[in-house]
């Protein structure tokens, strides 16, 4: 099975990680993972006073600190594993590269806001839901 992790290094990315490795299911020798974390995209208005050289420094160093401790875990636990970031809105980012990246399922941690919350605040997992095509698989 080909799984597209989401992550965004916080305690419920760590909590998902964990659920996954706890499931021999999916770390059989047949999966591969690949995590995906977004990187917010800078305002245009701002992103003109910086070098593009700068801006594409920033995004590489803001998913690093993301990534890293992943991809130490998953060598950890022996799983085939890659990882990739990209800019802009989380939710859809996610979605379109669940949909068009060929994958089995999408796995993600979720905040586990009430209903009320994730149509106030717009949760990432919510818009994930609404747009993706892959099944998806969240942990809380």
């Amino acid at each position: 099975m080909n799984i597209l992790l989401a992550v965004d290094g916080s305690p419920y990315t760590k909590r998902m990680l964990g659920y996954i490795a706890a499931h021999d299911e999916f770390v059989g020798a047949a999966n591969e993972f690949t995590a995906i974390t977004v990187v917010p995209a800078i305002p245009p208005h701002v992103q003109r006073y910086i070098s593009r050289e700068d801006l594409e420094g920033h995004y590489a160093d803001e998913a690093r600190k993301v990534l890293e401790p992943i991809e130490a875990f998953a060598k950890q636990h022996g799983w085939k594993f890659k990882s990739q970031h990209l800019v802009g809105n989380a939710g859809e980012v996610i979605a379109e590269t669940a949909t068009k990246g060929d994958f089995d399922l999408l796995v993600m941690g979720s905040h586990g806001h009430s209903t009320l919350g994730s149509l106030v605040l717009g949760s990432v997992a919510s818009r994930a839901l609404a747009q993706c095509k892959t099944p998806i698989l969240l942990v809380r």
